[in-house]
């Protein structure tokens, strides 16, 4: 808040640094604002300022200094200072229970549904120390019910001319979805969530991507990019092949860049496990994430597409997914030099794979003539990384003799061509 007005130093959180909104009172008897605070305590158990251990988390409300700051707002709202709200108290966890308990009881009563889920989004948005509340009182389960009950394997209906149909109530499972994303959840809550009914949620989650809107289709791989970060290997590798098609599905859709991106996350996360791998080549990975690489210019999604390529790039079956596609190889080879030393690092990786396992002659011959040696070259010349420079050199030692006095190869890279 900056208005060209002194602001007097103990209005200011010592985290933030902004004016504090809900200023509340730690053990070590330092205050802060409510959300810079809760938001430290997620990862922290220690006073920011006195760097003490904090044995209790409870936070007291400083009432006296929320009312010295509502009293200055009011004093300069000339210099267009806005006064700051009485905060809401937080909920606690018999409030949440009974909400959910009522809904829980009465579920014939879809209004008394509704109602309980517009006033958890309500709460969950207002404070992380409400969304922690909501998640100790039992809402993940409660909320992961609803989706598996409209969004499950379970819930399909079959009508008279033999198509499949949802329920009805799938709007109200895609605001349990969107409150569940809203939540920002726990370990432990996503944790919850991969064990709920031995894994069953996941499989809705399949399911709202697959007939979801496409709102809830992002809710979806948000969450499971979450959950794929804190799963065990068994969970991993039990996973079905109709998600790999979904999480593919997602991105050649290119729903938004955030879903593009998360997507993107939970296939590194999961393909290096078990069969995974071969279940995002079968699902038509390779060649969706060649034709997103041959237009893009940014450096992240860029980066986190060749890390995919790179991880299914290990199998036999998605190097010749690869090599199947007409710009495969070239585009691995556009995008040294050009992007980052993570990109050179993979890129290289990738055609040393396909020099070792995969070069047949036909093969070797095109990584000639569309210029990947003359590239390799040009990666021991210029400042491209150390890993990168040996993979290359690597590459260009297997295929000497095809490569090194062929007229296809420029004059001056020859003296970079490594000769042992």
């Amino acid at each position: 808040m900056d208005h060209g007005i002194d602001v007097p130093p103990f209005f200011v959180c010592p985290i933030s640094l902004e004016i504090m909104k809900d200023p509340v009172i730690v053990s070590t008897g330092i205050t802060y604002d409510r959300e810079s605070i809760e938001k430290w305590l997620l990862k922290n158990k220690t006073c920011p300022v006195t760097k003490q251990t904090l044995e209790i988390l409870d936070l007291t409300p400083n009432h006296t200094l929320r009312r010295l700051i509502q009293a200055w707002c009011t004093l300069n709202a000339s210099h267009g200072v806005e006064r700051i709200p009485t905060p809401k108290p937080p909920v606690n966890k018999e409030q949440v229970s009974k909400l959910i308990k009522d809904a829980s009881s009465n579920d014939q009563d879809s209004s008394l549904l509704s109602q309980c889920l517009v006033s958890l989004k309500s709460m969950a948005a207002e404070s992380e120390s409400n969304r922690r509340c909501i998640e100790s009182a039992g809402a993940v389960e409660f909320l992961a019910s609803i989706v598996v009950m409209n969004h499950g394997y379970d819930s399909i209906e079959v009508s008279s001319d033999g198509d499949e149909g949802f329920d009805t109530k799938s709007g109200v499972s895609d605001e349990a979805l969107s409150i569940l994303n809203n939540l920002h959840l726990s370990e432990n809550g996503l944790k919850a969530l991969l064990g709920f009914k031995d894994g069953i949620f996941v499989d809705s989650l399949t399911r709202v991507l697959q007939r979801g809107i496409y709102e809830s289709r992002a809710y979806a791989v948000f969450l499971l990019k979450s959950m794929s970060q804190v799963a065990n290997p068994n969970q991993l590798v039990n996973l079905r092949n109709e998600l790999f098609v979904e999480l593919v599905q997602v991105l050649k859709d290119q729903i938004s860049q955030k879903a593009s991106k998360e997507t993107l996350e939970t296939l590194i996360e999961i393909c290096p496990w078990g069969r995974n791998r071969i279940k995002a080549v079968e699902s038509g990975a390779i060649h969706v994430l060649i034709e997103l690489l041959l237009d893009c210019k940014e450096k992240k999604p860029c980066e986190m597409m060749m890390v995919v390529l790179d991880i299914l790039c290990q199998t036999a079956d998605g190097r010749a997914e690869l090599l199947g596609h007409a710009a495969g190889v070239a585009v691995v080879s556009k995008k040294i030099l050009r992007v980052s030393t993570l990109v050179n690092d993979r890129a290289v990786k990738i055609l040393l794979s396909i020099a070792r396992y995969s070069a047949t002659q036909s093969v070797v011959q095109e990584m000639l003539l569309i210029g990947v040696v003359a590239k390799l070259c040009l990666v021991l010349q210029v400042d491209s990384g150390n890993k990168a420079k040996e993979k290359a050199r690597e590459i260009l030692k297997l295929h000497s003799k095809t490569w090194r006095n062929s007229p296809c190869l420029p004059t001056n890279f020859l003296s970079a061509y490594p000769t042992n």
